[in-house]
């Protein structure tokens, strides 16, 4: 929901993150609500603002990517960017990232049914703890990425 999306932006700004929410241009609106319910700028909100191109970009030179298991969710595994990926129906030994990169979790309860008020049981039964809970560890695995003079960073 976007309030639990909120708490967790709000959480991760507390840590000192820049949070921005992407989204399609029809999801602009519940990425507004996002951001206006987390105390976020309204230049954070990138829902409906980027093509393609630069969605990748902002996923490239992310610090965390946290999303539902979306396209977010596969750039920041092809860019090794650590994430949190929140997954529904569909099991993340499907189309998660892989099991054996500890910088990305995929979160998907293992609670029975399909949609309760609209929203998939599994997705519901996900915590803002369990996210933040993810992140950190997501991000404390990090994977070290090479500079351009070819040292290792973090």
């Amino acid at each position: 929901s976007p309030r639990r999306f909120a708490e967790v932006a709000r959480a991760l700004t507390a840590r000192g993150f820049d949070v921005v929410v992407t989204g399609s241009a029809p999801e602009r609106p519940i990425a507004e609500c996002v951001a206006a319910l987390a105390g976020l700028p309204d230049d954070a909100v990138l829902a409906g603002r980027t093509d393609p191109a630069e969605l990748a970009g902002v996923v490239a030179h992310g610090r965390l990517v946290v999303s539902g298991d979306t396209g977010v969710g596969h750039l920041a595994t092809a860019y090794r960017i650590p994430s949190v990926v929140l997954f529904g129906p569909v099991p993340p030994r499907l189309w998660g990232p892989p099991a054996d990169r500890p910088w990305h979790r995929a979160l998907h309860p293992p609670v029975a049914g399909d949609l309760v008020d609209g929203v998939d049981v599994r997705l519901a039964a996900v915590a803002v703890s369990d996210v933040l809970v993810a992140a950190r560890a997501a991000e404390s695995a990090r994977p070290q990425r090479a500079t351009s003079d070819g040292r290792d960073r973090r």
